[in-house]
């Protein structure tokens, strides 16, 4: 019988994939139409928001002798993350592209401003009943999905307001240094090495 706190865990990654779904494709098509870089980088990096998700999900319905293999997935996905961000902002920086004003794009970046935090937060609440490394890795994903969220947000609102076109590529480049760091942990599972006595998935004793 799976316990209700794992339930929990199932629908917050099943939400993970349906809001990162939705905030990809609004985010491309709003990109395209509006010649944002950032719009259209941080569309595709729902995708890889959705790759971590769709790992916890596995990992949510297999016992915690895989938890390493889905701390590693989820590491390497902020690596591609990373790698992502990094060549959308150099390129940008380079060839001094400045997206045009977009109100859509505005939107779902202040929306995803409010809905990752409020999501990684759930998700640390199920990681630390669960002792899951990998769910609190996931949860920490959120958050950075957050911080270029704001960071998206802020260089559309700076250019539409002042013309400061390098504010958004500039800002996504400081945050590579954290996401790498995120990656490696990740990849090296050594979170893992911290939870010998994580408890099984579906032990009926773990608490809500």
């Amino acid at each position: 019988m799976t316990s209700p706190i794992v339930s929990r865990g199932r629908k917050l990654e099943y939400f993970t994939l349906v809001y990162n779904g939705l905030e990809g494709i609004v985010s491309i098509a709003a990109g395209v139409l509006a010649g944002s870089v950032s719009l259209v980088a941080f569309g595709l990096d729902s995708a890889i928001e959705m790759a971590s998700g769709a790992t916890l999900l596995w990992r949510l319905r297999e016992t915690e002798a895989r938890e390493r293999t889905a701390l590693r997935i989820v590491g390497w996905c902020f690596l591609a993350l990373a790698l992502y961000v990094s060549l959308e902002s150099i390129a940008a920086l380079w060839q001094r592209t400045a997206p045009e004003k977009s109100p859509v794009g505005i939107a779902i970046a202040a929306a995803s401003v409010v809905v990752m935090p409020l999501l990684a937060r759930a998700k640390r609440k199920v990681a630390t009943a669960m002792n899951s490394a990998a769910m609190q890795a996931d949860s920490r994903q959120n958050d950075l999905c957050a911080y270029l969220s704001a960071i998206v947000l802020g260089g559309l609102l700076l250019n539409a307001a002042f013309g400061w076109w390098w504010a958004d590529p500039s800002a996504a480049l400081a945050m590579v240094p954290i996401i790498v760091k995120e990656g490696l942990d990740g990849v090296r599972a050594r979170a893992c090495a911290c939870h010998p006595g994580s408890l099984p998935l579906d032990n009926p004793h773990v608490a809500p």
